[in-house]
């Protein structure tokens, strides 16, 4: 099937499957798995995921493709963000073939849902600071600890686990991955309100979970490395907003502001053109790294240079709502109002914007670093925190 046909079937499919915004009453978790299944059947679920796990095997073109043709549909898929773009695509780079076997498809059919259990309260930015325990028992690890600012893990199946398991090693040395079931006794899951007055975080606690061998992905005390394949994953995927659809548009995107705002004023055009600007200028460097990830070389680093871009561009198309719309916008429980005070979270989630600069600065542009701990000094002498 050639490009056209190929966004002519997709869109049919979506104006007759995309289910409306408004239907009243019902679980919207369980509306959300059946259409993920219907999503994976049809084949547009995994577009370009291995065949062998539960994908379909073709290109970033036809993935581009069926993007362009969803914007103008709200798909219910956001609570599969995670999965699809920092888990899932972990389990394929660096999980054995009995994960793959286990998690990918039904990950792809909306079957479980996935979480990532990284941050903690004294460790965000600096994840390898972090303390949540996981000590051998024979074909076990036992889990104690607390992660907090976990996205969707109030309905999560399964999680990515980032846990020390050696503190005679320095940080970066000591940590392990995992594969946590989110339903096991000993998980509590505490949601967090934010200031949109919505819980899209949560606090997760583990008191003596264990968790077999046989999930654990990557060596033991291999975790950084792993952990540095989910988040190069997951600055692309926020990037391109994989999975993320959670209304028909942005309010505050340049389509939508056209409606609300007088651009018979030169100065409004000339502020409605800079966000073009920005926001074109951002999708060719997200479409220019996936053309060379298909080709086979990984954006790396340069994956935060995109978060980056997203988390200023977020910015500064709720600032230009807010100066255009007028103070009102922010007020109330509208999409804009909502879409304003979301804003700042981009700035923060998946790495602050001042991490990112870090990482640009040392390890696209090389730039000479900032001043670092010392990295051979084992966990157990570092004080709680310490940066580097």
């Amino acid at each position: 099937m050639n490009l056209a046909d190929y966004r002519r079937s997709a869109r049919a499919w979506l104006q007759e499957n995309v289910p409306a915004d408004d239907r009243p009453g019902g679980d919207p978790i369980a509306r959300a798995k059946e259409f993920m299944a219907k999503l994976h059947d049809a084949g547009y679920s995994g577009i370009t995921w291995p065949r062998r796990w539960g994908g379909q095997g073709l290109t970033q073109a036809e993935e581009r493709a069926f993007a362009a043709e969803a914007r103008g549909f709200t798909l219910p898929t956001y609570v599969f963000s995670i999965g699809l773009g920092m888990t899932g695509p972990t389990l394929v780079d660096r999980g054995t073939d009995a994960q793959r076997e286990r998690f990918v498809r039904p990950l792809l059919r909306g079957e479980e849902i996935w979480c990532q259990l990284f941050s903690e309260p004294g460790a965000g930015s600096d994840v390898a600071s972090l303390q949540t325990r996981a000590e051998r028992d024979g074909d076990h690890w036992i889990v104690n600890g607390q992660k907090v600012w976990t996205s969707v893990a109030h309905h999560a199946d399964w999680g990515l686990l980032l846990a020390r398991t050696d503190v005679e090693v320095p940080k970066h040395k000591g940590l392990t991955m995992f594969v946590v079931d989110m339903h096991h006794p000993g998980v509590t899951v505490r949601p967090l309100k934010d200031m949109t007055g919505r819980s899209n975080f949560n606090e997760v606690f583990f008191d003596d979970v264990p968790i077999p061998d046989e999930h654990r992905v990557g060596e033991v005390n291999d975790g950084w490395s792993v952990a540095v394949t989910t988040l190069l994953h997951e600055r692309l995927s926020i990037s391109a907003g994989v999975g993320m659809s959670g209304q028909k548009e942005d309010p505050t995107s340049l389509e939508a502001l056209r409606r609300v705002v007088d651009t018979g004023d030169p100065l409004v055009r000339d502020e409605l053109v800079e966000l073009h600007i920005r926001s074109r200028a951002l999708a060719l460097f997200n479409q220019r790294l996936a053309q060379e990830t298909e080709a086979g070389i990984f954006p790396g680093a340069r994956g935060s240079a995109a978060k980056l871009l997203l988390a200023e561009l977020t910015m500064f198309q709720a600032d230009l709502a807010t100066r255009l719309a007028g103070p009102e916008a922010v007020l109330g429980d509208s999409p804009l109002a909502h879409a304003i005070s979301l804003a700042p979270a981009m700035s923060l989630g998946g790495g602050t914007n001042e991490i990112m600069r870090n990482i640009v600065g040392d390890r696209v542009l090389n730039l000479p670093p900032e001043p670092r701990v010392d990295k051979t000094v084992p966990f157990k002498d570092l004080k709680v925190g310490t940066q580097g």
